[in-house]
């Protein structure tokens, strides 16, 4: 029967252009393509066995195999699965936005066999084009089950195709591609090289169920049975062999798989050497269906806090690689899981490259936050040696998400673990805080700074010290940050020990009565005055403080403004912060202090830049180095110190 010649429809000729030239990426795609289909041929095929006992079909070896001539430069790609009619090659090769699986879909659903509908990706749809990207001329011979008659579609892409009928041809499909010439700087490979197809074939479609089959390296059987390996896993005829796993290890029972089998899928997933400190497993059912092994690392990557890191879980769909690095199923602050998730109908772009950001999405997004945050909350009991390690390793990058992430935000806090003045090798979570603390208290205390020993030495820490009131360290940089977005932890408010007046006489025979603060406070309040004219540039206001016993002067900011550490880490990032003053606070029971009070009365306001006012100008100094921060002057600084050392 002689070839008929028909048109592309216009829609049709339109997306071959943008296959061929725009929408995907990489042309490595195009066998992950054609694999799907065939793999989506061969489910067909056995749905239809199994509803149809009179369809007569051989389904003990589904298979799909890769051929490829390299004189003839051609690949093909062939299955033994459900085939196609005459008919239905032209209404789905020939006809965008029509697809078999599609309209198999519609009828199980119909039939309510929700359990097979949910088994096929999609047959013939925009994937089979994107064979023009590789291949000057496409040829399809295909011969549907139960069928008589096959049928050969041939077209270069060019608007047209040809269809003839064939007396004779295998069940199923074979899709052959007579290849454009190879051109490297255009990502056009040699796609006869067996080296390229099999790599091609591990990295998007190793876990497909159906063996893909290939022509061996070497031939040593001597027969053509099919056999089984001790995997359990159907081995080639002699002359071919399977070239992908189809180990998906998500999707088998748990009891089935070794911890060896995950710590070796680990290791090829995150390129890591070590085993994973923790494994997650995740299935999801009902009207969205999806599998998901996360793994939480057993050490930091170098690049976790550099801007390119690359992040993100691979994303499969039934077992077919979409994606590598899909940022969009975990949040930034996890970004050193890693894992797979394996979507049974995800919605993706006509490219199946770039996710549509839908409810889907946003639902896998927030279930395996939660199951991470959960797992990692759990083995502060259950493993508190692994969760030690973890949070030393990523501790850093959970506390990111204090800043954000409101939804789990209770969940980070529970989580949490921090130095604290309670001990010092020990971290405390916040939890453990709140049973600690003292009769009456009702904060929860912290103070930032660049490390443990510059927070202990630091002045604002000495009355919490002298009455034993524990104090958060808080040493990351990300701490400066997340401690002004969070309010309270357990009905407890997050206070800075370093902002606002304090006031810790919490029994009887340690508060002062009103009249005994007066007086204190009548004895300096000429002196706290003047101070205040002689440093109105640098500080707001100058006072007595409650916090000091040891050290004569330390500065502190008002409750709700920013520290200078963040202030500083603000305009680091070119932001203009304009500078906030802070208050003078002075011990009155330091000699120092006294000292200059009883000099203030007897000398009054006279005494030069020099004098008095010059150890005003020190004892600001004295505050700003004691807390690690910068002098204005410091040149300055040191004459006066040296000029007031020799008097």
């Amino acid at each position: 029967m002689s070839a008929e010649i028909h048109e592309f429809q216009v829609e049709a000729r339109q997306l071959l252009q943008l296959v061929i030239h725009s929408i995907y990426s990489n042309k490595d795609v195009f066998l992950r393509e054609l694999i799907s289909n065939a793999s989506d041929a061969l489910d067909k095929l056995r749905l239809e066995a199994l509803r149809d006992d009179t369809l007569g079909v051989d389904v003990s070896d589904l298979h799909i195999g890769i051929e490829a001539d390299a004189q003839a430069r051609t690949l093909t790609v062939r299955d033994n699965g459900v085939g196609m009619s005459r008919e239905e090659v032209v209404a789905l090769i020939g006809t965008i936005a029509s697809s078999g699986t599609a309209r198999l879909l519609q009828e199980l659903k119909d039939t309510k066999d929700a359990d097979a509908a949910a088994g096929l990706i999609g047959q013939f749809g925009v994937g089979f084009y994107s064979a023009f990207m590789v291949a000057d001329e496409v040829t399809v011979v295909t011969r549907r089950a139960a069928e008589s008659q096959g049928t050969c579609w041939t077209s270069r892409g060019e608007g047209t195709y040809s269809v003839e009928a064939l007396d004779e041809a295998p069940q199923g499909t074979a899709v052959t591609l007579h290849l454009k010439p190879v051109d490297v700087e255009n990502q056009l490979h040699d796609y006869t090289d067996t080296w390229k197809l099999r790599e091609i074939v591990k990295r998007y479609s190793d876990f497909i169920t159906w063996p893909i089959r290939m022509p061996a390296h070497a031939t040593t059987a001597a027969d053509t049975d099919t056999d089984t390996d001790s995997d359990g896993i159907e081995s080639a005829p002699a002359g071919l062999e399977t070239v992908n796993s189809m180990k998906a290890l998500w999707a088998r029972p748990r009891e089935e798989v070794s911890e060896d089998d995950y710590h070796e899928l680990y290791k090829n997933l995150a390129h890591d050497w070590l085993d994973p400190a923790e494994i997650i497993r995740l299935q999801a059912e009902g009207t969205f269906e999806y599998q998901a092994l996360l793994f939480i690392p057993s050490h930091a990557p170098h690049d976790l806090f550099t801007r390119d890191q690359r992040r993100g879980l691979q994303l499969y769909v039934k077992r077919v690689h979409i994606m590598d690095d899909c940022e969009e199923l975990l949040p930034p602050y996890l970004r050193f899981i890693k894992g797979v998730v394996d979507a049974q109908d995800l919605s993706l772009n006509v490219s199946r490259e770039i996710l549509q950001q839908d409810r889907q999405i946003q639902m896998i997004h927030r279930r395996l936050t939660k199951k991470v945050l959960s797992t990692i909350k759990d083995m502060t009991t259950s493993a508190p040696d692994r969760y030690a390690t973890l949070w030393r390793e990523f501790g850093r990058a959970l506390k990111e998400g204090l800043l954000d992430d409101y939804d789990n935000r209770e969940s980070l806090l529970s989580l949490c673990s921090f130095a604290s003045t309670q001990d010092a090798d020990e971290l405390t979570t916040l939890s453990q805080y709140v049973e600690r603390m003292k009769d009456g208290q009702e904060e929860i205390y912290y103070l930032t700074g660049d490390s443990r020993q510059t927070i202990e030495n630091s002045p604002h820490m000495e009355a919490f010290r002298a009455k034993g009131i524990e104090v958060l360290l808080l040493t990351d940089p990300v701490d400066e940050v997340w401690v002004t977005t969070v309010p309270s932890f357990d009905g407890k408010q997050l206070r800075s020990v370093a902002k606002g007046e304090v006031d810790l006489n919490t029994d009887e025979q340690d508060t002062q009565t009103d009249s005994e603060r007066e007086s204190r406070q009548k004895e300096f309040t000429d002196l706290l005055t003047w101070m205040t004219e002689v440093l109105t540039e640098d500080v707001k206001e100058v006072r007595l403080s409650t916090r000091l016993t040891v050290s004569p002067v330390c500065l502190v900011s008002d409750t709700h403004d920013i520290t200078p550490a963040l202030e500083n880490m603000y305009r680091a990032m070119g932001q203009d912060i304009p500078h906030t003053q802070r208050t003078l606070e002075l011990n009155p029971g330091h000699a120092l202090v006294n000292n200059l009070n009883r000099a203030h009365t007897e000398r009054g306001d006279d005494a030069g830049a020099d004098g008095l006012a010059g150890i005003a100008e020190l004892l600001h100094g004295m505050a700003l180095i004691a807390e690690g921060g910068a002098l204005k002057d410091p040149a300055r600084f040191a004459k006066l110190m040296a000029d007031h050392l020799a008097i």
